[in-house]
Formats: structure tokens, sequence, C-alpha cells
């Protein structure tokens, strides 16, 4: 382990592209959608070998505090960074940075999303250790996943000139392209797909943030201050909410040159949706994903998943139906073609319209 080596989780989230399952106050990184882990406590504990749990520090929202640290008692309390109010990435990490370095001036950091699932956790690892390297010669890096097909719903990288094995100088970010772009992208074996998992010094990232968004700059600046005298979390809660909301991508790294992305191939998969926990499953010949003791007749390629919590688990009998996603909780049910997964956060926007406050 390098000493040095930090580790900034985001773990915010809304809680809408798994409803019924996720809620306002249970989004998806505290379900375990890939396994019996929550994909929050798989990221923490997938880092251990290079990264322990008292060098972990998680940005999350206010309202899921106590939840997070239940998930995470491993993780002390006081790393558990509490926004008052969502405001995208680079806010988050920009404060999380500024803290680790109050503590560690010489630190590196590592950014990774809450809620990703990793196949292959001994070649991600390799990857981490690449993308340091690239930290370590003061270049701000990300790892960018090979791709395995034309993606239209990614961001991507383009690889420009080898500066070390499994390193390369990043030649730009590029917007989620159409689908006749997204071919050539994959075609020409120079892009990678952006999983937003960012390495870097962290005096390096704080002066890119003061160089490109002086005013989130200056809230870590004056949260620092306040945390000399125990005031930090008076001087978040009154300017948190105030910053500017947006991404470490588009406000720091498109912007910088000392820029580099380590390709990795490891199984990654970001759990976008339905769709994504029916990839994951452990499916029968049909390709069915479904609870034990379920029977299916003429039915292929569907997802149920029995979140009740009764002492009696339901039957599920499947006929004649393909490609669906049945959800069922102690209150709700789901039931949407597969290839409109991503149409849940409708579902969500009338439930929020009828004012069923209590199913959010």
């Amino acid at each position: 382990m390098n000493p040095h080596l930090y580790a900034v989780i985001m773990a915010g989230g809304a809680g809408t592209r798994f409803w019924p399952a996720s809620r306002s106050l249970r989004p998806k990184q505290l379900l375990a959608l890939a396994g019996k882990e929550t994909l929050l406590t798989a990221t923490v504990r997938r880092l251990s070998p290079r990264i322990s749990a008292d060098r972990v520090y998680v940005a999350t929202g206010a309202h899921l505090l106590e939840a997070t640290a239940a998930t995470l008692p491993q993780v002390p309390r006081a790393q558990l960074l509490a926004e008052p109010a969502p405001r995208n990435t680079a806010p988050c990490v920009a404060w999380a940075t500024a803290t680790i370095l109050r503590r560690d001036p010489d630190a590196v950091v590592a950014v990774f999303p809450a809620d990703h699932f990793i196949a292959d956790e001994p070649a991600f690892l390799e990857a981490i250790d690449r993308a340091v390297l690239g930290a370590d010669k003061g270049l701000l890096t990300t790892i960018g996943i090979v791709p395995t097909r034309a993606e239209t719903g990614y961001g991507y990288i383009e690889m420009g000139e080898r500066l070390a094995p499994g390193l390369h100088r990043a030649a730009g970010f590029v917007e989620k392209p159409d689908r006749a772009r997204a071919e050539q992208y994959v075609a020409s074996k120079r892009y990678l797909w952006n999983a937003g998992m960012f390495f870097f010094s962290g005096a390096v990232f704080m002066d890119a943030v003061k160089a490109h968004l002086p005013a989130i700059a200056d809230f870590a600046m004056r949260a620092d201050e306040a945390a000399k005298t125990g005031d930090e979390s008076i001087v978040v809660n009154a300017l948190f909410g105030s910053l500017p909301s947006i991404s470490i991508d588009h406000g720091v790294m498109e912007k910088e040159q000392r820029i580099a992305v380590a390709p990795g191939d490891f199984g990654w998969n970001d759990v976008g949706s339905w769709e994504s926990a029916w990839e994951l499953a452990t499916k029968d010949a049909h390709d069915n994903g479904l609870p034990p003791g379920s029977v299916s007749v003429d039915a292929s390629g569907n997802l149920v998943v029995d979140l009740t919590t009764g002492p009696e688990k339901k039957a599920f009998a499947l006929c004649g139906v393909h490609g669906l996603v049945v959800v069922v909780t102690d209150d709700a049910a789901l039931i949407i073609p597969r290839d409109r997964a991503q149409d849940v956060r409708a579902v969500v926007d009338a439930l929020k319209a009828n004012k069923r406050d209590h199913l959010l």
C-alpha cells in the first residue's frame, strides 16, 4: 500500500432509476444489485488491497449520512462528508480533497463512483496502479474502459501518445455520440468509455480547481480555515448550496492540458438501470433471472426481483412473456419492458406529480 494514497467515494444519488427498490433515502449504492453486498460496500472492499478503510472518504448527501454510516462501519465517521445540497461532482471532490490535504499534504487522491460493478478485481487493481503512476507524474489521470460495443450512453476519452505501459496522454473528452460516431470510435481502438474515476496529486488538483473553478476553490479554502476552529460544518452548510453545480469532467478535466488515461478492461458495469441488473443476474437457459422456485413456460429474457420482507416468499410463474422486468416490494410493484428500463424515471415523476411522496 502507498501510505499517501486516499480514496474519495462519491455516494450521493436521488433513488430514481431503480425504483421501487431505490428510494430517496435508499439510492442504488445502498442496494445489493449485483450480489449479496451493497454496491457501496463492494466499492470500499475491492479497494482494500490498495487503500485501507481508514484512508477512505465518502461524499454523500446529508439525508443519507446515517444510512451510509450504517453501511460502512469500517470507515471512520469523521470521513463521511455530508453535502447539504446536490452540486454535482466537482464541489464534493474539491471539498474532500482539501480535507485530505489537511491530513497529508503529499496525498494522492483516487476518486470512484459508489455504484459500479467490477467483475475482474485483480485487473481493476492493476489499472489503479497505472493510473496512480500518472498521478505521481503530476498528471490528472482517469481510467478509461475498453469498449465492448458502440455505446451511445457514455462519454468517451481519446487516447493520445503512450507515456508508459498502460498509460497514455488523454487527447480529449467526447460527449455521448450518436450511433454512427460510436461505431467509428470503437473501430478505431483509440477511444475508451469515461467511467468517472479520477486520480491526482491533491495539490495539483486543487491548483486546477483554483484556475478553472475559483468559487469552488474559495469555498474549500474557507472550509479549511473554519476547520481550524471547529466551525467547518457551519461554513459548509452556509456556502455549499450556492456553489456551481458542475462535474469534474466539465469543470476541470476538459480544461486541463495535464491529462492522462489508463485503459482498463475488467468487466465494468455502471449498473445504470434494471437492464444492467438483468445483465448481472444469474440466468437460466432462457436468459431469465428469477427467484428460486420460480416457474417459466415459454418465457425468456425476463428479470424478476422479489424484495418483499415477509416470512413467506412468493412463487413467481411466467408464461408467454419476454423481456420484462418485474420488481416487487412490500408497498409497490414495477412491471416494465426491459428495453424501456430508463423510463422508470417517468414513473417516479408521475408519483411526484400525484403527490405520492410516501412511495419515493
